[in-house]
């Protein structure tokens, strides 16, 4: 009776010690997802920094945040925005990418041709995205198909669209005999896109007076020269120095009360005529598509540069109506 109770008892036992064994492989299983989690280190957030040409009046920026929403990032939360602003001083770009470069970025976006000089110089193996401008014609990159190094992005087709603009001017000003060009010569991508319009002028019969600008303190005398030879239109082409002073240009025009196109959105929101160019938000917009493609591994040197793909020409009537609806301008008032 004792041996058979002996039997049981430990069988029982045996049974207990089973069962815990299974509990505690259960328990084990279940908790062990938990603990890796626990020790891990929250991951490093990706840092992206924004070399900005101008000021902290971005007219763009809300673009380039949308598109980044749009794959999933947002500000503060799963992505870090690094910016840096030269206020107009080129001479401040080095020092800002260099500090950039300092802060260990995954990616620099910057806003114009020589915001990319600049990071590039700080940086040859960071990668560069671009807003706009033309990697090619700057040497930041080999081809549009093919960059080959670490910049990439967007180009904005600086001068292909000179000749239009001056086209449409005389379409709207039928009478027009002499246009003024504002340009900043010092840029190159001005000077081609100069060199376009005077072929264009050519093909229209019309006499071209270069308004050459090297700073914004030229701006005042320039127009005061535009005045005195009677211009009969404006033209303005696009540079980092004509779109940052882009709303005295547009007040100096209407205080001439001198008709233009210009080759941005930006110039007739802030009271120009005419524009006509591509759709600069959507360029910054789609710039975050880079961001995110080199976030997930691509390599700059691989990504195409991408040309525009939406235009738009834009006119201003309350504008034409500050003119005084010349005799010759062929728009309803």
């Amino acid at each position: 009776m004792r041996k058979r109770l002996f039997d049981i008892s430990f069988s029982a036992l045996v049974v207990a010690r089973s069962l815990c064994a299974l509990l505690l492989a259960l328990c084990s299983m279940l908790l062990a997802p938990c603990f890796p989690a626990q020790a891990q280190q929250p991951s490093k957030l990706p840092r992206v920094g924004i070399l900005f040409i101008g000021g902290r009046d971005q007219p763009h920026l809300e673009s380039f945040k949308q598109g980044l929403r749009e794959r999933g990032y947002v500000e503060g939360k799963n992505i870090i925005l690094e910016y840096r602003y030269a206020e107009g001083k080129r001479d401040r770009l080095e020092r800002l990418a260099a500090e950039l470069v300092r802060d260990q970025v995954d990616v620099i976006v910057t806003t114009a041709n020589v915001s990319a000089l600049a990071a590039r110089a700080a940086s040859q193996t960071i990668p560069i995205v671009m807003t706009t401008g033309n990697p090619v014609a700057k040497g930041l990159a080999k081809s549009l198909a093919q960059p080959g190094g670490n910049v990439t992005g967007l180009s904005v087709m600086l001068s292909d669209l000179s000749g239009k603009r001056l086209e449409i001017l005389k379409e709207t000003l039928p009478k027009m005999v002499r246009a003024a060009v504002l340009w900043a010569p010092r840029e190159q991508e001005a000077v081609v896109g100069f060199d376009e319009t005077a072929t264009a002028a050519k093909a229209f019969s019309l006499r071209l007076h270069s308004a050459e600008i090297q700073t914004a303190n030229d701006l005042e005398h320039t127009f005061k020269e535009i005045a005195k030879a009677h211009d009969d239109g404006l033209a303005v082409i696009l540079s980092s120095l004509t779109t940052l002073h882009s709303k005295r240009i547009v007040e100096l025009a209407m205080k001439h009360k001198l008709p233009g196109i210009y080759p941005t959105r930006q110039f007739v929101e802030e009271g120009g005529l005419m524009a006509y160019g591509p759709l600069i938000g959507d360029l910054y917009r789609r710039a975050a598509t880079y961001v995110d493609k080199i976030l997930k591994g691509r390599k700059p040197a691989d990504l195409p540069v991408e040309q525009p793909m939406k235009f738009e020409f834009l006119v201003n009537l309350k504008a034409a109506k500050q003119i005084g609806c010349r005799s010759n301008v062929n728009l309803s008032c």
